[in-house]
C-alpha cells in the first residue's frame, strides 16, 4: 500500500480507531470513514461520508463477519489489507488482500490466512494453519500447527485451538474456550474443553 494513496475506511466505530493506528505506524493516512449512520459526522477527527461511490481503495473496518461480508458484497471498489510493523509474519505465510493484522500478533510458517480477516491483537497462529475469508481471531488466540478455519467463523478473545482441528464455517467459539475436537459448521462451542451448545442447521444445508 502506497503511503501517498487516499485510503479509506468503511465503518467509524472503536473497530476503526485500532486500524487508524495501524494505518498510522505505517505512515499511511486516511482520507475518510464511510458508515451508514447518518448521525455520524467525524472519528478521531476524521470526516464521516455516508456513500462509498466512486471510493478506493477501501478497507471494511467493521468487527462484526457477517456485517463484513454482506458490505464486501456489495462494494465495486479496490480493496487492501493493513498489517501492524510489530507483527511477527513468516516469510512463507500467505495473508490475503482485505485482512487486518493487529499489533503483536504471531503468523508462523506456512500459514494461509483469506480474505476480510480479523487477526487480532497478540494473536498466535501457528505452522500450517489455514483459515478462510472472513473469520475474526480475537486478542490473545492461540491456534497450534495445521488448524482450518471454515468462513466466517469468529474464536473468541484467549482460545486455544489445538493442532489439526478443523472448525467449520460460521461457527462462535467462546471466550477463553479450549477445543480439543473438530467443530461442524454452524456450531458454538464453549468452556475447557469445548462442548457444543447450539447448532445452526441453516448453515450446515
Amino acid at each position: 500500500m502506497a503511503p501517498r494513496r487516499k485510503v479509506f475506511l468503511y465503518g467509524a466505530s472503536g473497530h476503526a480507531k485500532v486500524i487508524l493506528d495501524i494505518l498510522h505506524a505505517n505512515g499511511i493516512a486516511v482520507k475518510a470513514l464511510i458508515d451508514d449512520n447518518p448521525q455520524l459526522s467525524g472519528l478521531a477527527g476524521i470526516e464521516v461520508l455516508h456513500s462509498a461511490a466512486g471510493l478506493s481503495p477501501i478497507i471494511i473496518s467493521i468487527g462484526n463477519n457477517r456485517i463484513r461480508k454482506l458490505i464486501a458484497e456489495r462494494l465495486d471498489c479496490e480493496f487492501v489489507r493493513a498489517i501492524h510493523p510489530s507483527a511477527n509474519v513468516s516469510g512463507s505465510a500467505k495473508i490475503g488482500t482485505r485482512t487486518v493484522v493487529m499489533a503483536g500478533t504471531t503468523i508462523n510458517a506456512d500459514a494461509h490466512i483469506g480474505r476480510h480477516c480479523i487477526i487480532n491483537t497478540n494473536a498466535s497462529i501457528d505452522h500450517e494453519c489455514v483459515i478462510d475469508d472472513f473469520v475474526h481471531i480475537s486478542p490473545n488466540v492461540a491456534l497450534c500447527g495445521n488448524v482450518h478455519l471454515g468462513e466466517g467463523t469468529h474464536i473468541g478473545v484467549g482460545a486455544s485451538v489445538i493442532p489439526g482441528i478443523k472448525i467449520g464455517k460460521w461457527c462462535t467459539i467462546g471466550a477463553g474456550a479450549t477445543v480439543l475436537n473438530d467443530i461442524p459448521d454452524g456450531s458454538t462451542a464453549v468452556g475447557i474443553p469445548a462442548k457444543i451448545v447450539r447448532i445452526n442447521s441453516k448453515i450446515q444445508q
